[in-house]
């Protein structure tokens, strides 16, 4: 499934299962933007300080869902797991990731654990 998507997530997501940080963050753009749990990150520093610590740093891995196209962005749902705080949460953590990708790098990252409509 990885394969069909763009060269940038698909980096994203390898490097995120392998733990592999440096080739996480090359897949950015140098100013790009991530809003994870409504904490907005700019640049590739800020960006790397929040995957080193809850993305590597918590061994967090995706298993994707599925994938969907929304006029030129790349919308994953994932089911998450990995080392962090599970607390509260339900058994499975569906996270919806919306990248961005311009110039073959991502240059924005909205990741969201949205809720079925009632």
């Amino acid at each position: 499934m990885v394969g069909s998507l763009p060269q940038a997530v698909s980096e994203y997501i390898e490097a995120s299962n392998a733990f592999d940080g440096e080739r996480l963050i090359r897949a950015f753009a140098a100013d790009a933007l991530v809003n994870d749990a409504r904490r907005e990150l700019r640049g590739v520093e800020a960006i790397r300080r929040w995957s080193d610590e809850e993305i590597i740093g918590d061994r967090v891995t995706m298993e994707i869902w599925s994938v969907d196209e929304h006029y030129g962005d790349v919308i994953v749902n994932g089911l998450m797991d990995g080392d962090y705080d599970k607390t509260n949460l339900p058994d499975e953590v569906v996270l919806t990731h919306y990248f961005t990708v311009r110039d073959e790098k991502i240059v924005r990252l909205i990741i969201i654990r949205n809720r079925p409509v009632e």
